[in-house]
């Protein structure tokens, strides 16, 4: 199983500590790709209109600023740089041993800064979205697509990829082929916070339950105790199933 995660906007660091090795993150193929991000991330940053290219507001200028020190900032795991109403939901810190090796296999956060990255990863805190269209390499999703493709397939592997995405995230990478007929994403009636906060349970859930399908038709039955479920089929070839989840 893959379960697709989008980043926060909000993102915890620390004072001391070794920087980013790129070498020793997940998906190796992605490291020339990440590299010239984060550099065309810092050039931009340091510019007098750099909240502007980056679509935040001016107030932000610490976390701009992080954006200057990618290269030496202390890193730290991104089950820990990664924050807000999805992760809190999802409390990776409180996961049991099992659920946690499970996660640790399963979960996958999309990033506009480093493509994709797994919770044990350590990487350091940033502000990029990936609906930026970042000076001298243009749209961010168009960057990355072509990248992510190889290493998200291969992990997938034959299980289902659960995608609990923002439709910004999305655009970065979209299963293909036969792939594509065990890809769901989750939706949540109501609100973008309830929608987060679900979609973090849904995820614990998932880890937790322990239940590694192959078809998506079962999923229902794995988050059934746990949520009220409605499963759509595919609007389409190519298209996702739809998992409507709303918690017990």
């Amino acid at each position: 199983m893959l379960i697709l995660l989008p980043p926060s906007e909000s993102k915890t660091g620390r004072t001391r500590g070794n920087a980013v090795d790129h070498e020793r993150l997940s998906f190796p193929g992605l490291t020339d790709t990440r590299k010239v991000v984060a550099e065309a991330l810092a050039d931009v940053s340091g510019r007098p209109d750099a909240a502007q290219a980056l679509g935040v507001s001016p107030n932000l200028t610490e976390d701009i600023a992080r954006n200057l020190v990618l290269h030496t900032a202390p890193a730290l795991p991104a089950s820990r740089v990664y924050s807000g109403v999805l992760y809190d939901a999802l409390s990776y810190a409180t996961l049991d041993a099992a659920a946690r090796r499970r996660a640790n296999r399963w979960l996958v956060v999309v990033s506009a800064l480093y493509g994709a990255v797994r919770p044990t990863d350590s990487v350091a805190p940033y502000r990029l979205s990936m609906a930026v269209n970042l000076p001298g390499l243009g749209p961010l999703a168009s960057v990355w697509k072509p990248v992510l493709a190889g290493p998200l397939t291969e992990a997938a592997g034959r299980g289902l990829v659960v995608d609990c995405r923002s439709s910004t995230y999305a655009a970065a990478w979209t299963p293909t082929g036969a792939l594509a007929e065990r890809w769901v994403q989750v939706k949540v009636p109501g609100a973008t916070h309830m929608a987060k906060h679900t979609r973090g349970l849904v995820a614990r859930a998932l880890c937790e339950e322990g239940a590694d399908p192959r078809r998506v038709t079962a999923l229902p039955d794995v988050l059934g105790d746990r949520f009220e479920v409605r499963l759509h089929e595919p609007a389409g070839a190519g298209r996702p199933w739809v998992l409507e989840a709303t918690a017990r």
